[in-house]
């Protein structure tokens, strides 16, 4: 979208803080015969592409354009991974979802399947359905994938209670 910054009515600067209000993700171009510096870099800030003062030069602009629309492919390109991902994310049924939470927080199979009162071999069996479902590659990719969905990490206290039950299993042997 190329936007003058004055445009009769709303400016072209309240109109990118509606857009992105509106969560209304569009490269924005600002042109303008009449920008300052303060101006430029609130623009800027807010997310435009290029802010060009009048005159400038045709093949500024088309540089412009040129960017914009591979920043908003990129973005497209992301926007479509995180719904895919979350669409594979809602495969998973309540307790793969609680083991993915134990998993991305670095506890071991045995620890996990000490918090949640399984045996070790079906935390296993869950571990891989997460990576199957998930289409995950390696722990470090599962990471990132949870990362992406907002997944929360387990809170300290959990943790803790896993590291003494680990304890407890060790001494028992």
């Amino acid at each position: 979208m190329i936007l003058d910054v004055r445009l009769p009515g709303i400016g072209g600067l309240d109109l990118q803080d509606e857009l992105a209000k509106a969560k209304i993700k569009t490269p924005i171009i600002f042109i303008t015969g009449h920008g300052d510096i303060p101006m430029s870099v609130r623009a800027m800030k807010a997310g435009a592409i290029e802010f060009l003062t009048k005159p400038f030069r045709e093949q500024d602009i088309l540089d412009a354009v040129r960017i914009a629309l591979e920043r908003d492919r990129l973005q497209r390109n992301k926007d479509q991974e995180l719904q895919d991902l979350a669409a594979r994310f809602e495969t998973l049924s309540e307790r793969e979802r609680e083991v993915l939470k134990f998993v991305i927080a670095g506890f071991l199979n045995k620890q996990t399947a000490a918090q949640i009162g399984v045996s070790e071999v079906t935390v296993k069996v869950h571990r891989h359905n997460i990576m199957m479902k998930l289409d995950a590659k390696s722990l470090p990719d599962l990471v990132r994938m949870a990362d992406m969905l907002g997944v929360r990490r387990l809170e300290a206290t959990v943790a803790a209670e896993a590291e003494v039950g680990d304890r407890r299993l060790r001494s028992k042997k």
